[in-house]
């Protein structure tokens, strides 16, 4: 399936984060920037000004507007032409820069749109660069409550009726926040990374059974809710009569392979008694610390190794 991007699906994504604003060519704004079939090695999407290696979104920043003064006025009309005549399709002005004349009079001739932006030109490409290649990966949908717990995107998962979406309400309660309910669309934005965001028809909605729907960020306030976040662990709830065989060292860590990216996976008994919001943040915790190369499981083993050794001399 193909996947387009028009101009005003750019500005609108990135008018706040960028301080877009319109230069030249509002009336063009449904142009197209780039088509997923448009596959070709040689395209790149974003980047500073370049003549050669034309960007779909070309960004001129200081530099590049001092090269184009240092060109004699024929060079300055050559490469401004080149520059409106080839793959790019839209102009953006970092750091606020006042566009030349020549600049707006090619961008009206060709019908490519000119922006400024309100950030340096390094910046404007790297948050363009992240929201093109997350708008145009691969995409998954996944079921379950999707959070950010303790800085960490953590994807609550388990048979229906298990208790997710209480689960969620009681770790928002507790200061963490929510991203998506019920389902999460995953992009692979990078090799080892899958980002998670929310479809925009569910954005902000916690449905909880006995409550029914309830809007998260007009009850807790905008801290409650986090847009995106990249998943780094999965909990999955499992009955406890089903969880009775789990290795009570190292517990029930695996990983689960995601589009070719693998997220460590815990699996968490639900029964009476037990505080899943306090044993889902340990699992975070935890987690955080095997990032950091410490394994609780293994130190204790170490542990007992040197009290029988000790024993022994």
């Amino acid at each position: 399936m193909s996947t387009n991007l028009e101009i005003q699906t750019l500005f609108q994504a990135q008018q706040e984060k960028l301080g877009l604003a319109w230069i030249i060519g509002e009336q063009n704004k449904e142009k197209q920037i780039h088509s997923s079939d448009d596959d070709s090695p040689e395209i790149s999407l974003v980047g500073h000004l370049n003549l050669i290696i034309q960007h779909r979104v070309q960004i001129i920043g200081k530099r590049e507007l001092e090269y184009l003064d240092s060109l004699q006025k024929n060079s300055r009309q050559d490469a401004i032409a080149q520059l409106f005549s080839g793959f790019s399709t839209l102009i953006v002005m970092a750091n606020r820069l006042l566009a030349p004349d020549d600049l707006k009079a090619a961008a009206t001739t060709s019908a490519i749109p000119l922006l400024s932006s309100n950030l340096p030109s390094q910046e404007t490409i790297e948050n363009l660069q992240h929201y093109l290649a997350s708008y145009f990966s691969e995409k998954i949908t996944l079921h379950g409550v999707f959070m950010e717990v303790m800085g960490t995107g953590v994807l609550i998962t388990g048979d229906s009726s298990i208790g997710k979406s209480e689960l969620a309400l009681e770790l928002i309660t507790r200061g963490h926040r929510l991203i998506a309910d019920d389902a999460t669309e995953f992009s692979r934005v990078a090799p080892d990374t899958l980002l998670g965001s929310c479809p925009e028809m569910l954005r902000d909605f916690l449905e909880v059974r006995g409550l029914g729907i309830l809007n998260i960020r007009a009850m807790f306030g905008a801290s409650a809710i986090k847009q995106h976040r990249n998943m780094r662990l999965i909990i999955v709830l499992q009955e406890l009569e089903e969880a009775t065989r789990m290795d009570r060292l190292h517990g029930s860590k695996q990983l689960r392979k995601i589009q070719d990216v693998d997220i460590p996976e815990v699996t968490l008994p639900v029964g009476p008694g037990r505080n899943l919001a306090v044993l889902l943040e340990a699992a975070v915790r935890n987690h955080i610390l095997n990032t950091k190369g410490y394994d609780a499981s293994q130190a204790f083993i170490d542990r007992q190794k040197r009290r029988l050794e000790n024993a022994h001399q």
